[in-house]
């Protein structure tokens, strides 16, 4: 269900943006200004991971990563009318598992600050819908790391990719509706029991978001 449900969103948000080439005739100066974004975001992983033993043996058990809904900002400057760089500051928590069969034991718990820098291009940006596409990097630092269940765990930080697309919906001069959603591509090391076990983690999570967004 919440893979048919990113799908559903991005191709949406793209269909917007071949709608938004469209009207470009109807585009008003931003160069130069900020739009500063209050977001509700679901972090949602599409993770993958076998867990082996340090001389590579299957275990039998996978990696599982449970979703977050957090508070963010984003932070998006107009270098010309129609290109802009956003960065977005959030922080989310999630619980890591070890789950098999008959198997489902919490074995960690940690936050994860993600920023996610992006290059973007914006569409029909003096119409009511301006739909953007963008590509950029992340890098994901992980802290307050709380081992459970007798297991301990640690997670390599590391850098990734990203692809975005989204609308901003004008309400009034200078508020939109902003929709968001970024596909970022990103793999971590985990070492369990000081490399007893472990495990090279896909995590490629989804990151879709909705909020209100002032420009000045």
């Amino acid at each position: 269900m919440m893979d048919a449900a990113k799908t559903t969103i991005f191709i949406g948000v793209m269909t917007l943006a071949g709608f938004g080439g469209a009207a470009m005739a109807q585009d008003t100066g931003l160069k130069g200004t900020w739009q500063v974004t209050a977001r509700l975001t679901t972090v949602a992983p599409d993770e993958s991971g076998a867990i082996v033993t340090a001389a590579g043996a299957d275990s039998g058990l996978d990696v599982a990563v449970n979703d977050s809904t957090v508070p963010t900002l984003g932070f998006t400057y107009f270098v010309t009318d129609h290109v802009a760089v956003e960065a977005i500051l959030g922080t989310s928590k999630h619980t890591i598992k070890a789950v098999g069969t008959g198997t489902d034991v919490a074995v960690h718990e940690t936050w994860v600050l993600p920023p996610v820098v992006t290059a973007q291009y914006h569409f029909n940006t003096g119409g009511k819908v301006s739909p953007y596409v963008g590509a950029g990097i992340n890098y994901m630092n992980w802290y307050g790391g709380k081992d459970l269940n007798g297991f301990k765990v640690r997670l390599k930080n590391s850098v990734g990719t990203a692809i975005q697309a989204g609308a901003n919906v004008r309400l009034k001069e200078n508020l939109v509706l902003n929709i968001d959603y970024k596909k970022v591509f990103y793999g971590t090391d985990a070492r369990i029991n000081n490399g007893a076990l472990k495990s090279e983690v896909t995590l490629d999570p989804s990151v879709i978001s909705v909020g209100l967004g002032y420009r000045f």
